[in-house]
């Protein structure tokens, strides 16, 4: 099943959530520099206040720099920012918010191409008879969204696809369009890498699995044998 957030179910048995252009790439690049965990915020005045209360904290955030805020979602702008062992706070627009809408899934996943054959590998040992695919992006119809979540489903179905036809339906699309002309542009918050980033299929060598902890749904990475379905969060991370 794919569907946009306002059509995700509240608690659907598996949930794949993706945001490619910028969220869970830049998320799985900081999960692989380090980061302990992603803690999700729905307001960014929520975020704020995460990482005021919590020294040591970064916070992360879509759209142009905002004062406080240590990132404007760009994976190649995160590489001058040392994350090891951090907590980082995130909220954006489409994939934060797709994964808030359906905290309540059996298992929650968040996923981008960088991470697009690890999240497969959990979906076919989980066993899953029914995946919920989040197309965040413009209410389901983000094609470069769309494009990395059939690719992983082709994945769980054929672990040899191939990914190049995926990636070249979001290297089109209006989302790459649009960070290609704000580049263009000058805009803060973007970088002229930020496109070829979040189109590196398959490099980072773990799932992003969500949950419930200390009252917000965090993100952390996942290498791990799976468990069965709807086991306590902290028996996956």
């Amino acid at each position: 099943m794919f569907t946009g957030i306002p059509d995700a179910p509240a608690a659907p048995e598996v949930a794949v959530v993706v945001d490619v252009m910028r969220a869970f790439t830049v998320a799985a690049s900081a999960l692989r520099r380090g980061a302990e965990r992603i803690v999700f915020a729905g307001t960014r005045r929520e975020a704020l206040a995460l990482k005021a209360r919590n020294p040591g904290w970064l916070a992360f955030q879509d759209g142009a720099p905002v004062p406080g805020f240590d990132l404007a979602n760009s994976p190649a702008r995160l590489r001058s920012l040392d994350v090891r062992g951090r907590t980082i706070v995130q909220k954006t627009t489409a994939g934060t918010a797709g994964a808030l809408a359906v905290a309540d899934a059996g298992l929650l996943l968040c996923a981008s191409f960088p991470v697009a054959g690890a999240t497969a590998e959990v979906l076919r040992r989980a066993g899953a008879r029914t995946v919920t695919f989040v197309v965040t992006g413009d209410d389901g119809r983000a094609e470069e969204d769309l494009a990395c979540a059939e690719y992983i489903a082709a994945l769980v179905r054929a672990a040899d696809t191939a990914p190049g036809p995926y990636l070249e339906r979001a290297r089109r699309s209006a989302a790459a369009a649009e960070l290609a002309e704000a580049v263009r542009r000058g805009w803060t918050g973007v970088h002229p890498q930020d496109v070829e980033l979040c189109l590196e299929a398959d490099g980072v060598p773990f799932a992003m699995v969500a949950g419930r902890a200390d009252g917000h749904l965090e993100l952390r990475a996942f290498d791990q044998p799976v468990p069965r379905l709807n086991s306590p969060y902290d028996r996956w991370c």
